[in-house]
């Protein structure tokens, strides 16, 4: 058969590309959606012709007609930092693995009920959270989609009782952390922007206190925060500021736990600055272990939140709620991180 001129326009239309291609409809369609009793060289036909024309099926009729769509919405935070580029990263691998497909959207305050229902109108088949969000907000949406019955799944946010979550332990981290400093013989603790009682019995806060408390070390007298004297804008300037704080005490800490490596690197550089040496006078830990702790000089001691796994099981938690009846119980999943001991830590307290 000779080969078919090329279409002088864009084909647009199933009706249209069958015409093209010279095949009925409902033949074009059956290979479309990969129904099985074809000949191979109906779907070779079909599937050069595609190749040479460019048409692509309309996703919006496969919705119409009620079939699954494959496709999962995800909210994100922000995606102003490097740890949750790399979370949207890893999740959008392995929604593809699975052979799903992802429609992103930043949750902005006061606007998820609209971003809830665009993804709803897009007949996607769950929903992923991912970041901490206004608390009031994000449980009136899991409200809504546990009442339309649509699968979903909250990675990080773990105060929404009703939703399902997948979160790092970061409780655990911080024992980690407070039991690798004590056993440095350090008994003093500086809290860079970790004032806030966040997450509960998996927050940064309790795993400090229980820490502490398993060694006898009175929290009140041995840990410290100055987050109140500055103003958080950029993390790296806040860990700058904070330690410049702190260097000015007589009685400053010995160690300092920051919320995140921006601010423990900015920390770094403010008692540096201020002629404390680390790791020589003072040990410094961050979290999240981003690429550029092995870069700083120290290099910079932190927590690994272990992405890859707590994405594995989000998508695990999520997919595995598709085609099933709505649970009834809320499903809670938490990661352990692991502590990555560098330089910024090598320092021992000597004993008093």
């Amino acid at each position: 058969m000779a080969a078919k001129k090329k279409p002088a326009r864009p084909i647009t239309s199933t009706a249209e590309f069958a015409r093209h291609v010279g095949l009925a409809r409902t033949t074009v369609s059956r290979v479309l959606n990969g129904q099985p009793g074809l000949k191979p060289k109906t779907i070779e036909r079909v599937q050069r012709a595609m190749d040479e024309t460019g048409f692509t099926p309309n996703a919006y009729a496969v919705r119409l007609k009620g079939k699954s769509t494959a496709t999962v919405g995800i909210c994100m935070e922000d995606l102003l930092t490097p740890t949750a580029v790399k979370k949207l990263s890893a999740l959008q691998r392995a929604f593809r693995m699975k052979h799903y497909t992802s429609l992103i959207e930043v949750f902005e305050p006061g606007q998820s009920r609209q971003l809830i229902r665009h993804f709803l109108s897009m007949r996607v088949e769950a929903i992923v959270f991912i970041g901490h969000f206004p608390a009031e907000e994000l449980a009136q949406r899991i409200d809504e989609l546990n009442a339309h019955g649509t699968p979903h799944v909250v990675i990080d946010h773990v105060d929404i009782p009703s939703a399902h979550r997948v979160t790092v332990d970061r409780a655990r981290g911080m024992i980690d952390v407070v039991n690798h400093l004590v056993a440095r013989g350090h008994r003093s603790f500086g809290l860079l922007g970790i004032s806030a009682w966040l997450h509960g019995k998996l927050g940064r806060m309790h795993g400090i206190m229980q820490a502490l408390a398993a060694h006898k070390l009175p929290f009140a007298q041995c840990a410290r925060s100055l987050d109140h004297l500055h103003v958080r804008r950029n993390d790296f300037e806040f860990g700058k500021t904070l330690a410049a704080s702190f260097a000015t005490l007589p009685d400053r800490p010995t160690a300092y736990l920051a919320l995140n490596d921006e601010i423990a690197i900015g920390a770094m550089h403010g008692l540096q600055a201020a002629g404390i040496d680390i790791p020589g006078e003072a040990a410094v830990t961050g979290f999240n272990n981003q690429e550029i702790c092995a870069m700083t000089r120290p290099t910079l001691t932190s927590v690994d939140q272990q992405i890859d796994e707590t994405i594995r099981v989000g998508t695990e938690v999520l997919l595995g709620q598709i085609g099933q009846p709505p649970r009834t119980k809320a499903i809670l999943r938490t990661i352990d991180p692991k502590l990555i001991i560098r330089q910024s830590t090598d320092f021992t307290v000597a004993a008093r």
